[in-house]
């Protein structure tokens, strides 16, 4: 199994693990000797389709060498283009969509004798629960709330890929949630392409699910991505401000802040409603942490345009973002719309870069003499690594910190003395509340 792509992606690789295991398949990360390799694509941006094109390529070979047996391709790539996969890509050998991931079973057994397999379900067809072989961390999970996406974004192709949004049930969520932590898992990091309109088409709320996770035993930090601005409700502000278990870091995507290119992207909302957001939660949660997602060279994009987003970032100081030069989508309707040219998306989107990586070094440096709670994460025989609230896993960093003391639980108090390569570095201890429980 090769997993491409977003934390929902890696979850649905992670359903199909477990899918295949039951049925008597033995699932591994090696691909040579495999009767069967699945590539779990991404079809989201020209980035990330050239990607799974590439690892399909070179897993070709492989098939052509005799190092490994069938190839079978599911995921976003493929529900997008559903007969150009096979017809492109000849040693392509089925082809799964991503309301079929149930399926997987079915999919093998028939390509493993000998059939060429397209198995394409319902987008929007009720999330089917399963069960997962996790393979992120002992210590963190993603826990998948809903899937699809009913936003329609105007550059963006979720909808047509996922499907429109679709809850799972709370019940579900809560004892998934129940036996992550009675494995051991200690933060829950909860996701879907917008979390906040999770449980609306059944009168429930995110707000009533976070409770329900809080009461867990052993989950002791619940981590929240992709949050969208407009539906971010005062019931959840204060959730957030008052509950110990929800980190005080909040992702929420805001792609621009020129409120022409808001409304021709198809987002709700004003920039100053967006500017109004972030000081609210600032002045309710102290010590908040905001990571966004910004796109430069969108259509309607001038200089004009890309300066206000530049001094809005100067003026909130948003902690963590990630930038990236727009990529028209084929389908969207921003694909037909004027735009920059890719040489001035790029450059725009390294100038906004650059000034982020200064205001991450301030927020790093304003760390020093501040002691953190850090989730500990690897020990290599003199320095130990981990995250504080204010890191989510792969995108954020770590800290890295000595102890003159064994750390023996999962997280550890750090005081910073510094920052390392861009990095927060400090001395650390046993973590007191995380005594009470060993």
């Amino acid at each position: 199994m090769i997993s491409l792509g977003c934390a929902k992606n890696l979850v649905n690789a992670e359903q199909m693990m477990y899918l295949l295991e039951q049925a008597g398949y033995e699932v591994s990360g090696e691909t040579e000797g495999a009767d069967a390799v699945i590539v779990n694509t991404c079809g989201f941006i020209d980035a990330a389709k050239s990607e799974a094109i590439d690892v399909i390529l070179e897993l070709a070979e492989a098939k052509a060498a005799g190092t490994v047996g069938r190839i079978v391709v599911t995921g976003c790539l493929t529900q997008r283009y559903q007969d150009e996969v096979l017809k492109e890509l000849p040693e392509v050998d089925a082809v799964c969509g991503t309301g079929s991931y149930d399926q997987i079973v079915s999919v093998c057994d028939r390509v493993l004798n000998g059939q060429t397999v397209k198995e394409f379900g319902d987008i929007d067809a009720p999330e089917k629960e399963c069960g997962r072989v996790l393979t992120t961390s002992p210590l963190w999970e993603y826990i998948k709330i809903a899937e699809g996406c009913s936003n329609r974004c105007a550059f963006c192709v979720i909808p047509y890929i996922r499907g429109r949004y679709r809850s799972r049930p709370m019940d579900e969520l809560v004892r998934e949630a129940e036996g992550l932590a009675a494995q051991g898992i200690r933060e829950l990091i909860v996701i879907a392409q917008d979390i906040t309109r999770y449980g609306k088409e059944r009168g429930e709320t995110l707000a009533e699910l976070l409770r329900r996770f809080c009461r867990i035993d052993g989950i002791r930090w619940i981590r929240l991505h992709y949050l969208y601005p407009d539906d971010i409700t005062e019931e959840l502000i204060d959730l957030v401000a008052t509950e110990p278990k929800i980190c005080k870091y909040l992702d929420i995507p805001i792609q621009h802040i020129n409120d022409g290119i808001l409304k021709t992207m198809c987002r709700r909302g004003t920039g100053q409603e967006i500017r109004d957001l972030f000081a609210r939660l600032r002045s309710r949660i102290p010590g908040l942490v905001l990571r966004t997602s910004l796109i430069a060279g969108l259509p309607g994009e001038g200089e004009e345009e890309h300066e206000e987003l530049c001094e809005f970032l100067r003026e909130a100081r948003i902690e963590r973002a990630g930038v990236f030069p727009y990529s028209p989508e084929e389908g969207t309707p921003a694909e037909k719309m004027d735009r920059p040219d890719e040489e001035t998306a790029r450059r725009r989107a390294e100038s906004i870069a650059a000034l982020q990586d200064r205001i991450m070094d301030d927020y790093n440096q304003s760390r020093v003499g501040t002691e953190v709670t850090v989730l500990v994460e690897e020990f290599d025989g003199q320095v130990y690594s981990g995250r504080s609230y204010a890191e989510s896993p792969d995108i954020d960093g770590r800290i890295r910190f000595t102890s003159e003391e064994t750390i023996t639980g999962d997280f550890a108090r750090v005081t910073i003395t510094g920052v390392v390569d861009g990095e927060p570095f400090g001395i650390g201890m046993p973590d007191e509340e995380e005594r009470k429980t060993l």
